[in-house]
């Protein structure tokens, strides 16, 4: 009786561990949410499930904007490979974003051909943030870790089972060799 007891002990133990990493790995999880296009359509984000995605605030206005053109020529090489590229403006640094939906495509489309996914502006930090941004930054992943968005052009990668693998800094260039050879993990991962 008391061996069955043991046993019994054992696999509820394990039982829990495995949820409990399992949870861990749920609570990772970010595309669950649904948000706006620059064009006002509701966009699930489940959609991007098995992909590789780059989610990275952007600003029209920043010393960092020329990323635009780095960040198109990412999706450009990787797209046929499985990433994609979702850019949510917004205005909370510096007012470097303060257009419209229309300005923020004009100004896209005009100045660096963008062709990946622009979102509505959004708040990334604070208490109006919105629920993606308040998701992506209590999560502590590499090399950042948790906390706000410290600037513009922020970038949070996503790998195809849709946890959030990385984290990395705005001045982190998108043709970096540690941000392109992360990128290149997650799409060799299947």
């Amino acid at each position: 009786m008391s061996r069955w007891i043991l046993s019994l002990g054992l696999c509820c133990v394990l039982g829990g561990l495995l949820l409990a990493k399992e949870d861990a790995a749920s609570s990772k999880k970010v595309l669950a949410y649904k948000m706006k296009s620059l064009s006002g359509k509701d966009v699930d984000l489940s959609q991007y499930q098995g992909k590789v995605v780059v989610i990275v605030n952007v600003a029209s206005r920043c010393g960092l904007t020329p990323q635009y053109e780095d960040l198109q020529g990412l999706y450009e090489k990787y797209k046929g490979k499985g990433l994609i590229v979702l850019g949510f403006p917004c205005n909370q640094f510096g007012k470097q974003e303060p257009g419209s939906a229309d300005d923020i495509a004009k100004f896209c489309k005009d100045n660096y051909s963008v062709t990946f996914d622009m979102f509505d502006k959004v708040e990334v930090n604070g208490d109006g943030a919105c629920e993606l941004y308040k998701k992506l930054t209590s999560l502590d992943v590499p090399p950042k870790g948790t906390g706000k968005i410290g600037w513009n052009f922020e970038k949070f990668l996503i790998g195809r089972t849709g946890e959030v693998v990385g984290r990395f800094e705005p001045r982190t260039s998108p043709t970096s060799a540690d941000f392109v050879s992360a990128i290149e993990k997650e799409l060799a991962a299947k």
